[in-house]
């Protein structure tokens, strides 16, 4: 596959970022095309988009609204959190820092996850279980950013992490008590115009990553994506209705956004709003999923 070659050729993804850099001067629209054509080996119909992953592209280049900014942000999606009523699902924060120059890890508690404040797709994210075997000059390395220097571009042209001020958040660490070495289930809602239709959970993070897909109504359905389906039904969370009305407030204000939720001894917590899943360069099988998540996505062509 040609990505696939382009990434063994240029292996270093710091590397890969200055050569995008290097290209912001092509139009969002021709520069998506061509990364659409390269990924996914089709061509990009942004004039009339069917598929779920045209219309992330649709998305990008489009759909302008401010209060984006704000939800991709991890410290200041926060306060969109508690304007819907729902601050007692936000993970407990541990502090807000201006950058890793800022943060003393001897202050910090045994376990923790820290992560940049304007990254998305899961980047710049350590998570701590033990404190006493983290190299810290690493994780000053990976969290590393010039303080107060907004960003002018996306790697992805994602438009609503255009123009952010890059920060750190250190949160408390979340723990499944029943198997902590697989990790945290993680929801990841699909919500058109404030109403869940889709999801994904993500199991076994740490010992096999897998990924299951459902319908809102939790029927599965015989879907993966770039990574395998679990060998195993998934249960339904007790407090599910629960989960599905939280998604429900915090997607109304936009016509899509995948609402990322965790589950954990029974608690709900929030993850994160992703505007732009997978960058909308994912390979669905069947690909009939591609237009099917696409039809509850309404745009104005």
């Amino acid at each position: 596959m040609i990505m696939e070659r382009y990434k063994k050729l240029i292996k270093s993804p710091a590397t890969r970022k200055k050569i995008l850099n290097l290209l912001r001067f092509v139009p969002d629209s021709l520069m998506l095309k061509l990364q659409y054509r390269i990924k996914l080996h089709r061509s990009l119909n942004l004039k009339n988009p069917a598929r779920f992953t045209e219309k992330i592209q649709w998305y990008k280049v489009n759909y302008r609204n401010p209060l984006m900014h704000q939800c991709v942000d991890k410290y200041n999606v926060r306060d969109y959190v508690k304007s819907k009523g729902l601050a007692d699902i936000l993970v407990p924060l541990i502090g807000k820092y201006n950058s890793i120059g800022d943060v003393d890890f001897d202050k910090l508690p045994d376990s923790f996850v820290i992560k940049t404040t304007h990254g998305g797709g899961g980047l710049n994210v350590v998570i701590c279980p033990d404190k006493s075997k983290l190299d810290i000059e690493s994780v000053k390395q990976k969290l590393f950013f010039e303080p107060n220097k907004a960003k002018k571009t996306s790697m992805g042209r994602e438009w609503a992490y255009c123009g952010l001020i890059p920060g750190l958040v250190v949160e408390e660490l979340l723990v499944n008590k029943e198997n902590p070495d697989a990790g945290i289930n993680d929801y990841k809602i699909f919500c058109y115009n404030g109403k869940p239709e889709y999801l994904v959970v993500d199991v076994d993070r740490y010992i096999g990553h897998k990924r299951n897909f459902y319908k809102a109504d939790w029927t599965r359905m015989d879907v993966s994506s770039d990574c395998p389906q679990a060998d195993r039904d998934i249960p339904k969370p007790e407090n599910f209705d629960r989960m599905l009305d939280i998604a429900s407030k915090l997607s109304e204000d936009f016509p899509f956004v995948r609402v990322d939720l965790y589950n954990v001894n029974g608690k709900i917590y929030f993850g994160e709003l992703t505007f732009y899943p997978w960058s909308g360069y994912v390979q669905f099988n069947p690909d009939e999923t591609d237009f099917l998540l696409g039809e509850d996505f309404k745009i104005v062509l």
